[in-house]
C-alpha cells in the first residue's frame, strides 16, 4: 500500500491542517448528537455523504481532477467509504448515550492503532519521542473520559469501534492521497458511499432510536443537517490533505487536540463540563500535541540546514 508517487512529505504543513480537522469536526459531532434524538442514524450519514459530493465533485471536475486514476484508486475508495460509514454509524450512535467530550475522549485508542498499523503496513518510522508523546497523550484521554460501563453499558464501547474503524479509514486515506487530488478524493468517496446508504431510507421507521428510514425536515432542523454535512465534509477534507503531507504516525498525536475542542463544544451546546482530574487531563493531551508541533519544527529546520 505504498504511495505511487515521490511526493516530499511537509510535516508541519501536515500538523496545521490536522489541527484544522481538530478544530471543526466537533462541530459536525456536536450537530449529530443534536439531530440524533430526531432524525435515524443513516439519514444523518445519507445527509453527510449528500453534501460531500454537492461540495467536492463539481470543485475537483472544475480543477481538472480526475475522481477515478487507476483501478487501485476505485478500489481503495470502495474501502476508504466502507469504514467511513462504519465509523459514522459508530460515533453517532455513541453520541446518543455518550457525552460529546466523553465519546471522543474514548475513541482515541486510535492513535496507537495509527502508529502500528503506518509501522506495518506503510512502512512508516515510529521513534521514541512519538510513541512517549502517544503514551502521554493516552494517559491524559483516561484523565478525561473516567469511563463508568456500568452507567453507560454496552454504549460505553461504541467509540472503541469507532477508533478501529477511522484507524484503517486513514491508513488507507494515506496510501491513496498522493495518487488522487483530496478533492477528488471526497468526491469520489461521497459517489461511491451514496448507493451504499441510500436504500436504507426507505426502510420502515422504529419507534425508538431509529436506525434507518426518513423523517422529514422542518425549518431550522434543514440549516442544521445543512452544517452537519458542511462541518464534517471541510473537516475530512483537512484530514485528507494533512496525510498527503505527513506521515500517520506524526499526525497521530495531534489528533488529541480534538478533545479539548470537543469540550468546548460539548459545554456551549449541551452544558456538559469536565471536572477538575477531566481539566487536567485536556492540559495533558495539548500539552502532547504540541510537543510535537515543535519537535517536527525542529527537524524540519535541520534537515533545511
Amino acid at each position: 500500500m505504498a504511495a505511487a508517487n515521490d511526493t516530499p512529505d511537509r510535516p508541519l504543513l501536515g500538523i496545521l491542517l490536522m489541527l484544522g480537522f481538530c478544530m471543526v469536526i466537533p462541530f459536525s459531532d456536536a450537530l449529530a448528537k443534536l439531530l440524533g434524538a430526531t432524525f435515524p442514524l443513516l439519514q444523518l450519514v445519507v445527509v453527510r455523504f449528500a453534501t460531500q459530493t454537492i461540495l467536492f465533485v463539481p470543485m475537483a471536475m472544475m480543477s481538472g481532477a480526475v475522481l477515478f486514476p487507476t483501478r487501485r484508486v476505485l478500489g481503495l475508495t470502495f474501502l476508504r467509504a466502507g469504514l467511513q460509514i462504519a465509523g459514522l454509524l459508530l460515533m453517532f450512535s455513541a453520541l446518543r448515550v455518550l457525552p460529546l467530550a466523553d465519546a471522543v475522549a474514548i475513541a482515541f485508542v486510535m492513535p496507537f492503532l495509527m502508529l502500528l498499523l503506518g509501522r506495518f503496513f506503510l512502512d512508516e518510522e515510529v521513534g521514541p519521542r512519538r510513541l512517549v508523546a502517544c503514551v502521554v497523550g493516552f494517559i491524559g484521554t483516561l484523565m478525561v473520559v473516567q469511563p463508568s460501563f456500568a452507567a453507560v453499558g454496552w454504549g460505553a464501547l461504541l467509540p472503541i469501534g469507532v477508533a478501529f474503524a477511522f484507524a484503517f479509514f486513514m491508513l488507507v486515506t494515506r496510501a491513496m492521497s498522493r495518487e488522487i487530488d483530496p478533492l477528488a478524493l471526497q468526491g469520489a468517496s461521497g459517489l461511491v458511499a451514496l448507493p451504499l446508504v441510500v436504500p436504507f431510507l426507505f426502510l420502515p421507521l422504529a419507534d425508538t432510536a431509529p436506525l434507518a428510514g426518513w423523517v422529514t425536515p422542518r425549518g431550522a432542523e434543514i440549516w442544521l443537517l445543512v452544517a452537519l454535512g458542511v462541518f464534517g465534509s471541510i473537516g475530512h477534507l483537512l484530514m485528507t490533505w494533512s496525510l498527503r503531507y505527513a506521515p500517520s504516525a506524526t499526525l497521530a498525536p495531534m489528533q488529541y487536540l480534538e478533545i479539548p475542542m470537543a469540550t468546548l463544544v460539548g459545554f456551549a451546546m449541551f452544558r456538559d463540563l469536565p471536572n477538575g482530574l477531566a481539566a487536567l487531563g485536556i492540559a495533558v493531551t495539548m500539552a502532547s500535541g504540541l510537543y510535537i508541533v515543535f519537535r517536527e519544527r525542529s527537524i524540519s529546520r535541520v534537515s533545511a540546514v
